[in-house]
């Protein structure tokens, strides 16, 4: 899986303001349902915050894979931001967050969640790749670092 096929360059924004995690989680939502008018923006918002009251998606190092599956969706799909400041996300390692990827899959296909999220941390641990999301100056730099990296 290459991350062009999940992600496009309206669903990465760079250097936006985070407030809380739950705000950010609304916002991803929103930018979700925007994106793909058979999402309510709602059911991803709380299939986000289900998936969070598990256990936080926070993996460590500022960076976060909030992920579900949604009934309504039709393809794997992402959407990546890096934030202008930290926001405390509970992540495992206590540190807040400055860079996301929210991963939505269709509800149906638990396998390919599975072999996605495990490529995206994959990535993830890259600490080159982070640096090069993390230095990107505008959402088209963002896009264009997240799906060229070769890890």
């Amino acid at each position: 899986m290459k991350l062009s096929d999940i992600l496009t360059p309206d669903r990465c924004l760079c250097k936006i303001q985070g407030v809380s995690k739950k705000r950010l989680l609304k916002t991803l939502s929103t930018i979700l349902g925007e994106s793909f008018s058979n999402l309510d923006e709602n059911q991803v918002f709380e299939s986000m915050m289900a998936r969070e009251q598990l256990g936080s998606t926070g993996i460590g190092n500022g960076i976060a894979i909030p992920h579900c599956r949604v009934p309504e969706c039709n393809e794997i799909t992402g959407c990546l931001i890096t934030l202008e400041t930290y926001v405390d996300y509970d992540s495992t390692d206590g540190k807040p967050v400055d860079l996301i990827f929210v991963l939505i899959v269709p509800e149906e296909k638990e396998e390919d969640h599975v072999r996605t999220l495990a490529v995206l941390a994959k990535k993830f641990h890259n600490q080159q790749f982070c640096d090069s999301l993390r230095n990107a100056q505008n959402n088209d730099e963002l896009y264009k670092y997240a799906i060229s990296h070769k890890c």
